[in-house]
């Protein structure tokens, strides 16, 4: 209170009576006049006082506001010396990276005039000594020059500063009449005027070294006036421009999507992608050279063919007779890999016979088998599996080992295919789903041209780990039916050859001499990415373990049958089929893009034994659990044949379509043992743990897995089975 009366005291009369009263009158206003105009009073206007008007601080309070913003300004000089320092440090050492947006991820060093013009001395040399023919000079224009494995120099200015830019080839500073060479998988040099901007142009494969003219997008920028210094004539060539950068040789260097695994996990994920952003890049990289295919045909249908180049043609026939390629797209579909990013609308790319061997799950990295790599924003890892062998066959001799076939791609069919049309007797060893559907196939073959077709395996019957005993053993029969020898509780425990023929020793003293030997005992999940990428597998069920969104890390998924994800309804779980496939990898192109959502659309997978017998199955299906069933006698209606020729489609996880989940109840339908004349026909057989439904088999009943996925998801107890039977209609 003090101070201010002190300040007070020094201001002028006219600003002390503005202070007290909040205003100042003009002169000549009237001050008689009071309540209003009526009253011959006029409102006075108001003058705000000016800067002038007011005082100035004098004393210790001007001394302490000086003294503290001499101090600001000290903390702010030197807070923005020491961010300069750092940024400058930085860029020296090359630990701050230019991110330049999707198309290109750009890592800038920053060196000395001495270096750079030292590196283009020794760079000038190297290309001498490659070029053996002087470059044609130019009569008008630049002209250019295709140059395989040639490291291209830049001509700089001396003041000019310089830029390295590394994993990426920029633009090259040119003088008007100099040649430009075009340079695959090297890194350039690239000089630039300061302020220079860098045009983007096409980009370019490199398969030969040939004379070609410079591309349409490609613009010389003018060299920088001056002395300049560098290489001879015969050497002399620079770098291309930065559309060149986004291309490794024969793919990109950076996509938004890459998708590990070219199988049918990555195509509904990509087709998931392109759903919700239409212009998506993605980038399919397989080890196989085929294009994204399905695999259930391969087991199935393509045996039934009559068509003596089905092997090569790829294509088969459907139960109801319509014709199909084993491709989900045409070629036309995908783009070339190259051209990927140049696509304003986006595309799908597949990079076929390469296998992608490590992650930078925080550089968000990948790495090829053969060193290149390439940049991402979201990853799927969809590697499938990889088929077992039995330590017995495993150890075998090398002579053994060429007369086995680990069944599982395109290649192994062509091959088991050719072999089956020259041998007398192939061995199948395995009773599972692969086992039992291949047995089948080669059975009826064997009926054509005498081939003889055993099936060992430990079993007490066909699909004996998945069906009751009594539905295995009946399935067993069926088998046999098919021409088939069947071998159950036979374990394999040795092979030696004797005369060009594999002898199996079985486990009670058996040999069986054969001439080829199919392997068909289940998967492990293909996790060699695993280690050098840091990625958890799970130690019960194998597999990346991943949440229920199936993200294992930051930014990367992963689906199909190398995932070990979390069931919100059914707990953790590994599976191995083809719905799952479908599912979770639609699942996981969906939450690429945003979507955020868990697991729980359960899967399906199905079963042919031929076109007579088959069954789909949902959730947890294990003969090791309690089972209840119902069977009903089947019609010509109830067999694989009929629902492809209602629905027209062979891949039955995609008959779902057809199917409605309004059935209507049939009081007929109850709970009993198969009497005489229905064997087995059809039937649903529920899988319970602790009290709860967790699984089901549709035994030749097609259409309904909509019904049994409601009934699993309600969580159904064993004590309404008898009314969730009815919803299937076997007696209608």
């Amino acid at each position: 209170m003090y101070r201010c009366r002190q300040l007070v005291s020094q201001c002028s009369t006219t600003v002390k009576s503005n202070l007290g009263h909040g205003r100042q009158r003009f002169v000549g206003e009237s001050t008689t006049k009071r309540f209003g105009s009526d009253h011959g009073y006029n409102p006075p206007a108001i003058k705000p006082a000016t800067l002038n008007e007011m005082p100035t601080p004098k004393g210790s309070w001007a001394s302490e506001h000086s003294r503290v913003q001499a101090k600001y300004n000290m903390h702010l000089a030197a807070g923005l010396g020491f961010t300069a320092f750092t940024v400058f440090v930085g860029y020296q050492t090359g630990s701050f990276y230019l991110n330049l947006g999707p198309e290109l991820n750009t890592k800038v060093n920053v060196l000395s005039h001495e270096q750079v013009r030292q590196q283009a001395a020794e760079a000038a040399a190297a290309a001498a000594t490659i070029v053996e023919e002087p470059i044609p000079e130019p009569e008008v224009v630049a002209s250019s020059e295709i140059v395989e494995e040639v490291v291209p120099v830049a001509v700089v200015e001396e003041a000019a500063p310089v830029a390295i830019v590394e994993e990426v080839v920029p633009a090259a500073v040119v003088e008007e009449a100099a040649p430009v060479a075009i340079v695959e998988e090297v890194v350039p040099v690239a000089v630039v005027e300061e302020a220079a901007p860098v045009p983007e142009v096409a980009s370019v494969i490199i398969e030969e070294v040939a004379p070609a003219s410079v591309p349409e997008s490609v613009e010389a920028v003018p060299a920088p006036s001056g002395n300049e210094s560098g290489p001879s004539d015969q050497s002399e060539v620079v770098a291309a421009t930065a559309a060149a950068v986004a291309v490794a040789g024969d793919f990109p260097v950076h996509v938004p999507y890459l998708l590990i695994g070219a199988g049918t996990s990555s195509f509904a994920a990509f087709r998931a992608i392109k759903s919700r952003d239409p212009k998506a890049k993605v980038l399919v990289i397989g080890e196989e050279n085929h294009l994204p295919y399905m695999r259930p045909p391969l087991s199935k249908e393509l045996w039934f063919s009559e068509d003596p180049e089905v092997s090569n043609k790829l294509r088969f026939k459907q139960w109801n007779g319509k014709e199909r390629s084993l491709f989900f797209e045409q070629d036309e579909f995908y783009c070339n890999p190259v051209e990927l990013n140049s696509k304003d609308n986006g595309g799908v790319a597949v990079v076929r016979g390469h296998r992608v061997v490590k992650l930078d799950i925080v550089g968000r990295k990948a790495e090829l088998d053969d060193g290149r790599t390439i940049t991402y924003d979201k990853c799927l890892i969809a590697t499938g599996g990889k088929p077992k062998s039995l330590p017995s066959l495993s150890s075998a001799p090398k002579d053994v080992q060429e007369h086995l076939t680990l069944f599982r791609n395109i290649d192994d069919f062509q091959r088991l295919d050719s072999i089956s049309r020259q041998v007398k007797s192939i061995t199948i060893i395995g009773g599972g789903f692969l086992g039992s559907e291949l047995a089948c196939a080669l059975g009826r073959r064997a009926k054509s041209n005498g081939l003889e077709v055993l099936q060992v395996f430990p079993e007490d019957g066909n699909m004996g780990r998945v069906l009751p005993k009594y539905l295995s053993q009946w399935t067993t029969e069926k088998v046999k039916a098919e021409g088939v020898q069947v071998m159950p509780k036979a374990i394999v425990e040795g092979a030696s050859l004797e005369d060009n023929k594999v002898v199996l020793t079985l486990n009670d003293g058996q040999k069986i001499k054969t001439d080829h030997v199919v392997v068909a005992v289940g998967l492990d999940a293909n996790t060699d990415l695993a280690v050098p990428s840091g990625l958890e597998i799970d130690s019960n069920f194998g597999g990346y373990r991943v949440n229920a969104e199936l993200e294992a890390r930051s930014n990367v998924w992963v689906a199909g049958d190398a995932a070990c994800f979390y069931d919100i309804k059914l707990g953790r779980r590994r599976v191995e089929h083809h719905d799952h496939a479908v599912v979770s990898g639609r699942l996981a192109g969906e939450n690429m893009t945003g979507a955020g959502k868990p697991y729980w659309h359960q899967s399906m997978f199905w079963s042919d034994l031929g076109p007579n017998v088959g069954y789909e199955a949902i959730g947890i299906v294990d003969s090791s659990l309690e089972t209840m069933a119902v069977f009903a006698k089947s019609t010509a209606a109830d067999t694989p044949r009929a629902v492809v020729e209602a629905t027209g489609e062979g891949v039955r996880s995609e008959t779902e379509n057809a199917a409605s989940e309004q059935s209507s109840l049939k009081e007929s339908s109850k709970l009993h043992a198969p009497v005489a004349g229905e064997d087995y026909g059809k039937g649903i057989v529920f899988y319970t743990r602790n009290d709860v439904v967790v699984g089901m088999v549709l035994w030749n009943v097609f259409n309904k897995i909509p019904v049994a996925r409601r009934i699993l998801k309600e969580g159904l107890t064993t004590d309404k089975l008898a009314e969730a039977a009815k919803l299937f209609d076997l007696h209608e």
